[in-house]
């Protein structure tokens, strides 16, 4: 891969590192703090290294990764602890013989970068660019490409995983399965960047109705959506009842819109009543406040006279949730569970056993569902619901602010950044 020019992405420094006082340089700031020093000796290759001492200019140290010109790289000190996002200036690259050169034009978070900027999700690799969605512009392909021709200048959506093909039960070599951003099984691929280089099969065509910034929040909430409400949760038609937890996030938002375009009678939870009232003005059915002690109550008196169960409930938090829907549901409803964002587990009861209630684990999906997925947007015209947007990688403050509204779970919808057709460098 030969580097042709500069340009950016965002990274995830190593948790081994020793603490002295410094003045923290960044290529567009500069802010009290601490030295971070790696146990491991990076390997070879150009950047910037945003780490100096208070008396000394920024050092610089090598690389083996061939990045576009920005990255950001959240430096956290410890586990629960978050400080800057750092930028930094690297080799563009090349496509290989059957790649595609993408110049990505948006890119969104989810709840998993949170994680990572506080080191709490596994596998995590600290020299590759953060986010797992994103869309952008094919400027180039490889000269063995079969599909280059027919994407060169069209806005595409990247895949936002690695390791799964088609198997509807799971990936097909979970050693090998991945989800891209941060991460040690692909290292080169990340979405917080200005240029990134794919194999040609890892990108579908944005749906023709959607901004960059609505197609780069479409990936992980699409797929991980899909899967949970159609695969797993057997949501597929007209007159079916599902609760979907949580709404205001990017996976329950996604869910809603999919369960309204099915004809599936949707009802949400919520800690915050704004938040149901614009999920009802979506399609939902109605909703209820989570933090009520009754909320299971309230929910049994929304639901149809002639249907008043439940045929699937779909969660992504977790914690006491069994004993609160069990007796909604339907004898051998489904509960698809996608993540436990209150708690890393949660309770099992015999009153769901009797019921036959099936609890179906749900992460993420196959690039088949992927299509299915995107197919169904296109189909249904869906847009995903955008909380909030900033402009530019370089634009720290406000990428930082992005995650902060996530950790407040302020955000209704998903939050992105917009790269921009044309990336320019300020280091």
């Amino acid at each position: 891969m030969q580097p042709i020019g500069n340009f950016t992405n965002i990274i995830c420094p190593p948790p081994h590192f020793s603490l002295s006082s410094f003045q923290f340089t960044f290529p567009l700031i500069s802010i009290p703090f601490f030295s971070i020093h790696s146990q491991i000796a990076p390997p070879p290759c150009l950047a910037y290294s945003t780490l100096g001492k208070s008396t000394a200019s920024p050092a610089k140290y090598t690389t083996r990764m061939s990045f576009p010109r920005h990255n950001l790289s959240s430096l956290s000190i410890y586990a629960n602890t978050i400080v800057r996002l750092v930028i930094r200036e690297v080799p563009k690259p090349t496509p290989g013989r059957k790649q595609l050169l993408v110049r990505l034009t948006a890119a969104a978070l989810n709840h998993r970068d949170l994680f990572i900027r506080h080191h709490q999700y596994p596998a995590i690799s600290f020299t590759a660019p953060m986010l797992a969605d994103g869309c952008g512009t094919v400027i180039q392909a490889g000269p063995d490409s079969t599909r280059g021709a027919s994407l060169l200048n069209k806005s595409v959506i990247l895949t936002p995983m690695r390791g799964w093909e088609a198997d509807p039960a799971g990936p097909e070599d979970g050693r090998r399965f991945s989800v891209t951003g941060s991460s040690k099984l692909c290292e080169e691929v990340g979405t917080a960047q200005d240029y990134i280089v794919v194999d040609e099969d890892e990108v579908e065509l944005a749906p023709e109705h959607l901004s960059n910034a609505e197609a780069a929040a479409l990936p992980l909430v699409g797929l991980t959506g899909w899967r949970a409400l159609v695969t797993k949760g057997g949501i597929t038609g007209a007159g079916q009842n599902v609760l979907i937890t949580g709404i205001g996030g990017g996976v329950a938002l996604q869910m809603l819109q999919f369960a309204v375009a099915l004809g599936a009678n949707a009802y949400v939870s919520s800690g915050d009543q704004a938040k149901i009232d614009k999920a009802v003005a979506m399609g939902a059915k109605g909703g209820v406040i989570y933090k009520n002690d009754d909320w299971a109550n309230d929910l049994a008196h929304q639901l149809p006279e002639d249907r008043p169960f439940l045929d699937a409930v779909i969660d992504g938090a977790g914690g006491k949730l069994v004993g609160k829907v069990v007796r909604l549901m339907k004898p051998g409803g489904v509960i698809a569970q996608y993540g436990m964002t209150v708690s890393p587990k949660m309770d099992w009861l015999m009153t769901a056993v009797l019921a036959n209630i099936d609890l179906r684990g749900c992460t993420m999906g196959s690039k088949k569902e992927f299509r299915d997925m995107i197919a169904f947007v296109r189909q249904h015209k869906i847009k995903p619901v955008i909380s909030k947007t900033v402009k530019g990688l370089s634009n720290l403050d406000g990428i930082d602010g992005l995650f902060a509204d996530m950790e407040k779970g302020a955000q209704f919808g998903k939050l992105v950044i917009e790269i921009g057709e044309e990336p320019s460098s300020k280091l």
